[in-house]
């Protein structure tokens, strides 16, 4: 199993490098807010956190008995779908206090868990026993060995569905990152923090503002006439 420090550096510069670069560029072109960096280090800090969590057990078992053993967490498999799904529910109330916004809250969550689903992947790559689908399958599973086969011991169609099922799996953590960074404001240019939005304020875009000064000139000009 990788270090800790691993599974964090996996995470942020792997899975979160567009929020980096994306924040990187808006402050030397433009400059950012104090307030922007505390979202930065703040997402930074949940998302490596959620990167640990399945072997977050591994720390009370050192202090109470004095063992490194982070597999189990009472009957639950902590390296498993449902344990990791703990995170998007944890962080998503986090997002409801932060953001007061559904949305951004849900994001939130998702970013977190596709942080925790970064730590199964790269225990799956160091060839580790991963119970991804307790509680309805409890036998433990290495995506990465059912491809890592010579296609002469195995037929074509198995050859090839365990490398499509790993791809994937990669690809959906990374779908899950991008899109909730970029909801939240990290895309490839960071957009600025704003607390005070909430669901139900209106939004406006530039085009409605448009529109509306231009339906507002027309009734004008309608109404100039008719007196006329």
């Amino acid at each position: 199993m990788p270090y800790p420090i691993v599974h964090l550096m996996f995470f942020v510069f792997c899975f979160s490098s567009s929020a980096l670069y994306g924040f990187a560029n808006t402050a030397r072109s433009e400059g950012v807010h104090w307030t922007d960096w505390w979202h930065l280090v703040l997402l930074l800090m949940l998302g490596g956190f959620f990167s640990l969590l399945p072997d977050i057990p591994a720390v009370w078992n050192f202090l109470l008995h004095g063992t490194l053993s982070h597999t189990m967490a009472g009957p639950v498999p902590t390296h498993s779908l449902v344990f990791c799904s703990l995170a998007f529910f944890s962080t998503a109330l986090i997002g409801l206090l932060l953001y007061r916004h559904r949305g951004k809250a849900m994001a939130l969550g998702i970013f977190a868990w596709a942080a925790s689903l970064s730590h199964l992947l790269l225990d799956d790559v160091a060839d580790g026993a991963i119970t991804y689908f307790y509680p309805f399958y409890n036998r433990t599973m290495n995506l990465f060995s059912y491809a890592d086969v010579d296609l002469a011991e195995v037929n074509f169609m198995y050859y090839n569905l365990a490398g499509m099922v790993i791809v994937l799996f990669v690809s959906c953590i990374m779908l899950m990152t991008i899109w909730s960074l970029n909801y939240l404001g990290f895309g490839f240019r960071y957009r600025p923090f704003k607390p005070g939005v909430t669901d139900a304020e209106p939004r406006y875009d530039k085009t409605d503002v448009i529109s509306g000064c231009s339906s507002k000139g027309v009734e004008a000009t309608d109404t100039a006439r008719n007196e006329k």
